[in-house]
């Protein structure tokens, strides 16, 4: 069989007139719907199976690891297909969009009796029904609780020599929609901080060569547009329509390129999502300089949402994270990776923090409800987007009893700004829905609506009736046979059914009488006779009996009708939804980190619009939580205060020297950790802390390489470094690892000397700069800004200690052969270090490699030396040593010194002297 990959059948020739003429009419449908979704995968609905043939049917199955087969054949060659089966089809969708690719869902769009009367061979009409893009997911089995799941569109107006940026982006599985504008040198930062799922741009962008580099660091998420989609010229009708508004102005003032990629954004959802119009909530707009400036590079260096391998345990979000909502995690980690810069703001967050902290009853009231709450959000979502079933309903009335509950408890309370806002938010619910969903919904749900039993007994009399004819026929039957035989007297009267007459009913020929009275014959219907035996029916027993055949289907429709009325009201009531569902996720947030300070015994920051930053045992929020869970010695806390010198306006800059492993990298980070945890309103890990709003926090710590980019380490080391020297401000906090270590010795050097000048002359801002190049500290007698601070360490009987405490001063060393041996070198490779050291720092530094080079000999020798078997090695060094001491240099002659030399070689290799 040939696969998709080897077969002749190009896109082009698949989509031809020839191709479509020798299809099959079910083929030709396949053909021709593709041929519209060219960029998706087709899951093609054939009965209980999504199939997929062509290059697909390849993709799909290498990508899935499921069975590659064929299905007759096109042209000549073999039609490659695979399937999934439609109930699991979530799990397959998630492992394919996990992928990076996306997919065309194409159902039956007709009743298959309906194409059985356009002929034998009529082929059920599809059509798309859903594109299923990473950006646009809404089901709960593909989202992560925890996580936003975020559709960018990028865009950008050239007008009069400007180059204005804009980028929008859309949650649809919660109706997050905002805007902001940006500039090339904070485009990457600004997208990767949002952490899209899927970027959307202009195809004329994406091939621009002076956007190649963005492109690259965004890689598969960003998709081609075309640029019709972006027009800025019809983008404000198109938002307004959305929202059917006549105007915007109600909505905030909107640059040209904002309105761009808000309705670029619209376009590609309507797009997507066919004839379902998510619950979108209008687009906010995010203010310049209203968060901290964080860069690509920074943000992976401190791990705020995770670890430089991917994962999320181990970085600074799993650490702090109390949280027990799907909201509540989600606005959590978006202040993480967005802090403020307004003061104001930031003290609302913290005094509900230190409110919860104060009230420790009412927050363990608050937690206990919470952990009750749904995800509405979501819910809603699905409910709008008509992709939602009984549990999104029962999720809703839930979430907003619980919501109700909150409220209440809070009602008469002195709240803080913030949780007052929210609870005032609560006040704000639907009470009428709440009712209804209360009095509609069962305690047990379906999965599915077209299971039906979601709709609560008493709810519906008809449904009632339609339930009891359904699961009830016996009983209701022998009620009625009960009822007609007391009113006719004859009491051996039977209802009973075939498949001839249905239900009739039967009385033996001695008592027909009552029935075939005058009377009786104008209730009771001759049916048929027998020879022992009559039969009737009644208008009401026909009545029933139809019924009974219809009760199932019935009682189905009507609970389809009720979910229906409940789902347009759901959607009627999307924005105080929405409300209730923010302000739940901010208590949830200001509780969290409530219970985290009182676990970790954190302390209020005091962040205000001066230059300071002194923090008072400081400590790293995630090395020591892992050192308590491994029950491992306590985080040794240190102090740091980079506040202006007395007498000076900018902040200060520290060189911190000292040893491997001694804690300058973990010290380095505690302290961004600090500032981005305060800035974000939360309690920080110190003892105390006065911060002088930071507007961008940058961090060059660690090494590592991008080889697909044809960069060195030392050139990531460099292009980082001059990020920061060409961004940094005076109210910037810039955090430097080891600038200059990557090339060679003086090289490395002269580098990190002139950063640290730089830094303390140009960019006057507040800093940490670590290095082992002792040199530096020399600095620090013409540099009025800068002061020196070493790593302590101690020396106990020919160990080292680190004691992880920062202190003043400079190191005189290293330490780096000591941390060699602890890492496991050989102890030949120790040795043989100590004893280059030595000469290094004896020698006159001239030409240092050409001695190394003249005495690379020795190596081999002190490699023999460890051996085992090197017993004789003392008395060797014993011999060595008495010869020397006999030895006079200044009476030697040079024949003589000749001599010397020899002996003691001879001693060394064989252990005694010769000549």
């Amino acid at each position: 069989m040939k696969n998709a990959s080897s077969t002749e059948l190009t896109a082009e020739r698949l989509i031809s007139a020839e191709s479509l003429a020798s299809a099959t009419p079910m083929m030709a449908q396949f053909i021709e719907i593709k041929a519209a979704n060219p960029d998706s995968l087709l899951f093609y609905r054939m009965g209980d199976f999504y199939e997929l043939f062509f290059d697909d049917a390849d993709s799909a199955a290498r990508a899935l690891g499921i069975t590659l087969t064929k299905r007759g054949q096109h042209m000549g060659e073999d039609i490659p297909m695979c399937g999934v089966p439609v109930h699991a089809a979530d799990d397959y969708l998630q492992k394919l969009i996990a992928l990076g690719f996306r997919v065309a869902v194409c159902e039956q769009i007709e009743d298959p009796a309906e194409a059985k009367k356009r002929g034998g061979k009529s082929v059920v009409q599809r059509g798309v029904t859903r594109l299923v893009t990473p950006g646009t997911l809404t089901e709960e089995r593909l989202l992560d609780p925890a996580q936003p799941n975020y559709l960018m569109t990028l865009t950008r107006l050239k007008a009069a020599g400007e180059r204005g940026f804009a980028i929008a982006w859309i949650d649809i599985s919660t109706g997050v929609f905002r805007v902001a504008e940006t500039d090339p040198s904070r485009l990457v930062a600004d997208i990767l901080r949002i952490d899209p799922r899927e970027v959307l741009v202009p195809d004329t962008l994406f091939h621009d060569p002076e956007m190649r580099a963005a492109m690259d660091v965004l890689g598969g998420i960003v998709m081609p547009q075309p640029a019709v989609l972006f027009d800025g010229a019809s983008a404000e009708g198109r938002v307004a329509r959305f929202f059917g508004v006549a105007t915007l102005s109600g909505f905030g003032n909107f640059s040209r390129a904002e309105l761009s990629a808000a309705a670029a954004a619209i376009g590609y959802v309507e797009k997507t999502q066919l004839a379902e119009r998510p619950p979108l909530s209008r687009p906010q707009r995010d203010e310049a300089g209203s968060t901290l400036f964080i860069d690509p590079a920074t943000r992976a260096n401190l791990e705020l949402t995770r670890t430089l391998s991917g994962s999320r345990d181990g970085s600074l979000l799993k650490a702090i994270d109390r949280t027990v909502t799907g909201g509540g995690a989600r606005l959590l980690a978006e202040r993480l990776t967005a802090p403020l810069t307004d003061p104001d703001a930031i003290d609302r967050r913290l005094d509900a923090i230190a409110w919860l902290m104060a009230e420790p009853r009412l927050a363990d009231g608050l937690t206990d409800h919470l952990k009750q709450m749904a995800d509405m959000p979501r819910a809603l979502s699905r409910i709008a987007l008509n992709r939602g079933g009984p549990r999104d309903l029962g999720s809703l009335k839930q979430g907003l009893t619980t919501a109700r509950a909150i409220g209440q408890m809070l009602a008469e309370r002195d709240l803080p700004d913030e949780l007052a806002e929210a609870r005032d938010a609560l006040g704000r619910l639907p009470l009428s829905l709440i009712a209804e969903l209360e009095a509609t919904l069962d305690d047990e749900l379906p999965l599915l609506r077209r299971e039906g039993g979601f709709v609560r007994p008493g709810r519906d009399g008809e449904l009632d009736e339609m339930r009891a004819l359904r699961d009830d026929t016996r009983r209701v039957i022998a009620s009625l046979q009960a009822r007609y035989g007391e009113e006719t007297g004859v009491k051996s009267l039977k209802i009973r059914h075939n498949n001839v007459l249905g239900y009739y009913i039967e009385v033996t020929a001695g008592n027909a009488g009552p029935l075939t009275s005058d009377e009786g014959r104008e209730r009771f219907i001759h049916r048929q006779s027998m020879a022992n035996a009559m039969r009737f029916t009644t208008t009401e027993l026909a009545d029933l009996e139809s019924k009974i055949a219809n009760a199932a289907g019935r009682a189905i429709a009507i609970e389809l009708s009720i979910f229906d009325t409940l789902s347009a009201q759901v959607v009627a009531s999307a924005d105080p939804i929405r409300e209730a569902a923010h302000a739940i996720s901010v208590m949830d947030v200001a509780r969290a980190l409530a219970a985290l300070a009182e676990e970790q015994g954190y302390c209020r920051p005091s962040v205000d619009r001066s230059m300071d930053f002194a923090i008072t045992a400081g400590r790293h929020p995630v090395v020591e939580q892992a050192l308590r869970r491994q029950a491992s010695d306590p985080f040794v806390a240190n102090d740091c205060d980079l506040s202006p010198p007395e007498g000076a306006k900018h902040g200060a800059l520290w060189l911190l020297t000292g040893p491997n492993m001694g804690g300058k990298s973990t010290f380095l980070r505690q302290n961004a950790l600090i500032a981005v945890m305060a800035q974000m309103g939360s309690f920080v890990p110190a003892g105390a802390a006065r911060i002088g709003v930071i507007d961008r926090l940058f961090s060059r710590v660690g090494a590592s390489d991008d080889l697909a980019r044809g960069r060195s380490t030392f050139m990531v080391e460099m292009v980082e470094t001059a990020a920061i020297l060409n961004q940094a401000s005076e109210r910037s906090l810039v955090i430097l690892d080891e600038i200059g270590r990557g090339t060679a010795t003086f090289d490395g050097l002269s580098i990190a000397w002139a950063a640290v000048e730089y830094l303390h002359e140009a960019n006057r801002c507040r800093g940490l700069f670590a290095t082992h190049y002792h040199e530096l500290t020399a600095l620090s007698e013409r540099l009025a800004r800068l002061s020196n601070a070493t790593m302590r360490v101690k020396e106990w009987q020919g160990e080292v200690i680190f004691l992880h405490s920062v202190g003043q001063g400079a190191a005189d060393r290293s330490y780096g052969i000591q941390v060699a041996r602890l890492a496991g070198l050989p102890d030949s490779v120790v040795a043989r270090a100590r004893d280059v050291l030595a000469q290094l720092e004896e020698s006159d530094r001239k030409s240092p490699a050409a001695n190394l080079v003249d005495d690379l000999p020795l190596f081999a020798a002190s490699m023999r030396q460890t051996k085992p078997e090197s017993a004789a090695l003392p008395s060797a060094l014993s011999g060595l040593a008495s010869e020397l001491a006999a030895v006079n240099p200044d009476e030697l002659s040079p024949r003589e010194a000749l001599e010397v030399l020899y002996r003691l070689k001879s001693l060394a290799v064989d252990g005694s002297p010769k000549g």
